[in-house]
Parts: C-alpha cells; sequence; structure tokens
C-alpha cells in the first residue's frame, strides 16, 4: 500500500508538472503569435492522433522512471526532487522577462547578450541567444530561470529524461567493480546548473563527481543548487568540451545531457573526440539528446515546430545527424542508443 500511494503521488506530482508546462506553453504560444513578426516561421497544429502519441510516449518514460526507481538503480527520492517553492517565486520572472523574448524574436536580434561578456573567451557558436533566452547562457539571471524553463518546454519531464543515463552509466562503471566506488571519477560535460550531476550523485553517493561548463553563470548557479546534497560536493570547472581541461584516461564514466543539438557539426565531432581521450580504456560515455529523425520520425512536426518557435540554429543539422557514426568516428565500440519521449540516449564504451 505504501508502495501504491508512493507511486500515485508521483504520478500526481508529474501530472501537475506537465499541466503547467501545457497552461504556460499554450498562453505564451498565443501571445508570440500576436506579436510575431511579418513572414516568421509559423508552427502547425498538433493533431489528435500526434498528440495522444505524445502522451502515450510521455506516460511509457514515468513509467520507465518509477520502475528503474523500484529496481533500485537510483533511489525513489529523486523522483520528488522539484524545487516547488523555489519555481514558484520564480515562475512570475518567467512571465516578466517573456517581453523581451518577444522582442528579440520580431527583431531577429539572436546577439542579445550582456555587455560585460568577454567575447574573446567563448567560441563564436556559443555567444548567442539560444531558445531567444535572455543573455543566453552568460548571465546569473538567465541561469535563475533556466532549470523552470526546461520543465515547462518538456511538461514536466525534464528531469526523467536526464535520469535515462543513470542505468548505463552504473552499468559501465561495472567494468571497475574491482575499484572502490570512491575512486570512480565520472565526468558531466556540459553541467550547466547541475541537475544531471545532482541525479548521478542520488545513483553514485560515493563517486568522484565532476562537472564542466562553458557558464560561470551557470556553474555559479550549479554550485548554490548542489551545496545543499549531503556528501562532497562535486567539483566545477569552468571550459570548452571541445578540449577540456583534463588528463587523458582520467575519467571512467561520462555523461553529457542536452548538448549536442547545440554545437554546430565540427564542434560536435570535437566533444566526442575529447571525451574518448579523457575516458580511461573500458570507461563509458553516455550522451542524452533530443530525438532524431532516424528513430523517432512520427515526431518530425514536433521537431519541426520545435525549430520555428525557437532560436536552434543547429538543430536542423543534428536531427539528421549519425551519432552512432559519429562515435565510431570518435573510437568508441559497443554503441547502443534508445528513445524515451523526446530525448534519445546513447552508451558507448572505451575499448580496452
Amino acid at each position: 500500500m505504501a508502495d501504491l500511494l508512493t507511486k500515485l503521488a508521483y504520478q500526481t506530482m508529474q501530472q501537475g508538472k506537465g499541466l503547467l508546462g501545457l497552461v504556460h506553453k499554450e498562453a505564451s504560444t498565443r501571445l508570440m503569435t500576436l506579436v510575431a513578426p511579418e513572414g516568421s516561421p509559423k508552427t502547425e497544429p498538433v493533431s489528435p492522433g500526434l498528440f495522444r502519441q505524445i502522451k502515450a510516449s510521455m506516460d511509457q518514460l514515468q513509467d520507465l522512471d518509477w520502475e528503474e526507481a523500484e529496481r533500485g538503480l537510483y533511489p525513489a527520492s529523486l523522483l520528488f526532487d522539484a524545487p516547488w517553492l523555489d519555481w514558484a517565486a520564480r515562475y512570475p520572472l518567467v512571465w516578466l522577462d517573456t517581453p523581451r523574448t518577444w522582442n528579440r524574436r520580431r527583431e531577429r536580434n539572436v546577439k542579445d547578450l550582456p555587455d560585460d561578456v568577454d567575447l574573446q573567451a567563448y567560441p563564436e557558436y556559443y555567444l548567442q541567444n539560444f531558445h531567444h533566452q535572455s543573455d543566453g547562457y552568460l548571465s546569473d539571471t538567465s541561469a535563475s530561470l533556466y532549470d523552470l524553463q526546461v520543465e515547462i518546454l518538456f511538461n514536466g519531464n525534464a528531469d526523467p529524461m536526464r535520469r535515462r543515463v543513470l542505468g548505463p552509466l552504473v552499468q559501465g562503471l561495472r567494468a571497475f567493480a574491482d575499484r572502490p566506488a570512491s575512486q570512480l571519477r565520472v565526468l558531466d560535460v556540459a553541467t550547466g546548473t547541475g541537475r544531471t550531476l545532482r541525479q548521478i550523485r542520488g545513483a553514485l553517493p560515493q563517486a568522484q563527481l565532476v562537472g564542466l561548463d562553458l557558464s560561470h553563470a551557470y556553474l555559479r548557479q550549479a554550485n548554490r543548487w548542489l551545496s545543499q546534497l549531503p556528501g562532497e560536493l562535486p567539483q566545477l570547472v569552468q571550459g570548452n568540451g571541445e578540449s577540456m581541461p583534463f588528463a587523458d584516461a582520467s575519467m571512467q564514466g561520462i555523461s553529457c545531457v542536452f548538448l549536442l543539438h547545440e554545437l554546430p557539426a565540427e564542434a560536435r565531432q570535437n566533444v566526442l573526440n575529447d571525451c574518448f581521450r579523457l575516458l580511461e580504456p573500458g570507461g563509458v560515455l553516455v550522451l542524452a539528446d533530443s530525438v532524431q529523425l532516424a528513430d523517432s520520425p512520427q515526431f518530425e512536426l514536433v521537431m519541426d515546430n520545435f525549430r520555428k518557435a525557437f532560436h536552434e540554429p543547429y538543430y536542423p543539422d543534428y536531427i539528421r545527424d549519425d551519432i552512432d557514426q559519429r562515435l565510431k568516428q570518435a573510437g568508441f565500440e559497443a554503441i547502443s542508443g534508445a528513445s524515451h519521449f523526446m530525448s534519445r540516449v546513447w552508451q558507448a564504451r572505451k575499448p580496452r
């Protein structure tokens, strides 16, 4: 009975987050339509049949999330790890920031960045307003709103999608079962605000965790979130995923979530190459990103609407890219993938 009640609480929480996302997106879409610039791409309506497919896919994700917690891959407490009070305080700020987003879209201004940004410190492809969001990834304001914005975008399923990396990561690290867990190092590339690291800490409480990101502001936010956890604080490092400041073969596991679709093709390959360099032979790489046309053709309209509604300059190339081949090119083997709701997860191993 306790498990049944806990599962009901989990489902109710997910439905609540999903309803928040649907209501917010419906209102925001209607308002954005009113101020859409002349000639801007128009999103296509989602048919009832496609909506049912999306809902079924979302339900399957949540069922799997619950099942993996039941099997002990990660503690059930992660299922309820949502900062409700914090989000409630920040939700009005999301709406207050919305007019800036509309104006940016109307003016087709994708270089609206803070004046104090050192443009020489970042690659050119990074210096833009992804999703039309204010300040790109380069301010504390952006970092403070990001997690809530992503939950709204995915109808409350961002963390369940992030948790898809945990099973392959835990399984892959069994290659080093002869070592104490405290000697295993796991790196999260493009860690952002640290939400993925927070999930990994729950599944691997004794491992040494490292997070890398280009944005100082997002790393500050990650430090605030992660410092609330018990145990050793993950090491947070500012750096570029194309050339990371770590020694060869210094990691046993690497995760990377929602990065590849925001990179041009060459940078995408560079990140995978550098992950291969950093892994000890036998180590595991787990990627999670958007679904692609090859694995989820039924969601082509959803992918196209995402491209039209948000500034995602590299997304059209990403959804047609062959990530399996890129992993092979980097040197990985034992490559496999699976799709969950709007995410695609790959795992690969560095040969011994």
